[in-house]
């Protein structure tokens, strides 16, 4: 059993079709999709298709903020810029995709390794506080019992744990490096976003988990970055009827991985 964990799709789909592809070159038999299926992307339809066919498949999915957003409708307080991707996003989508939006939970269990799955956090999961460090990454190991957490919302790979004493450490995952998981901590996955990453790279980000087969192994964690046609989805973009400067901003970031 191999799981992969995707999260921050945000309507990609050249970086979602890569990633798919790679996650099942690699073995990849199960699923976990944490959310974020939505926004600054020019497919939002085809993306929700796609996750919606993986869940009836058997994948987790969770909701995240931007699926939120777009489900509830923009609002006058909003930015202008979020109010004019949630109201474009909403016509993309038909009924039965926002349906789908809508029903996914805040947080879901899993099997492997007893692992929990959510968009922000553990210890607020609606209030979509980021994991920025060890502070708030203590905050939601100590939140719930799952031996791994497996979150979204930061755009960036990164990797947590918690000792026997109560302290969290961290990790600076690097892509294709396996990282073994020992039973006897607490670990706190953030695969990094597929379909909009910003730590200067732009190639997609997921993460590859191997749950022990035994008790006395540990699993096994691999961070994966994958390359797509970054033109394409800037091309997607700009054949929208999102406001060009706009598109502009959204399409520098895609290239620079901003």
């Amino acid at each position: 059993m191999r799981w992969a964990f995707i999260t921050d799709i945000h309507a990609n789909r050249q970086a979602f079709e890569a990633v798919l592809a790679d996650a099942r070159a690699q073995g990849a038999t199960h699923f976990a999709l944490l959310g974020d299926f939505v926004g600054y992307g020019a497919d939002p339809a085809w993306v929700v298709e796609q996750a919606m066919a993986l869940a009836a498949e058997g994948a987790v999915a969770v909701q995240g903020n931007h699926d939120e957003a777009v489900v509830r409708g923009s609002t006058p307080g909003m930015h202008a810029d979020a109010r004019a991707v949630v109201d474009w996003t909403r016509a993309q989508l038909g009924e039965a995709q926002l349906r789908f939006l809508a029903q996914l939970p805040m947080q879901a269990p899993g099997e492997p390794g007893h692992c929990l799955f959510v968009h922000a956090n553990a210890y607020d999961p609606r209030g979509w506080e980021y994991v920025q460090g060890r502070a708030e990454a203590m905050k939601s190991l100590h939140a719930h019992p799952a031996r791994i957490q497996v979150c979204g919302h930061m755009h960036e790979p990164m990797l947590f744990h918690l000792s026997g004493t109560g302290k969290a450490g961290e990790f600076r995952p690097v892509a294709g490096v396996p990282v073994p998981l020992p039973g006897h901590r607490q670990w706190l996955v953030i695969p990094g976003s597929c379909g909009q990453p910003r730590d200067g790279n732009p190639a997609a980000c997921y993460a590859l988990l191997d749950p022990p087969a035994s008790e006395l192994e540990d699993a096994r964690l691999s961070y994966r970055r994958v390359a797509y046609d970054v033109d394409a989805a800037c091309a997607a973009l700009r054949a929208s009827a999102l406001p060009p400067p706009l598109v502009e901003r959204l399409a520098r970031r895609l290239a620079l991985g901003e």
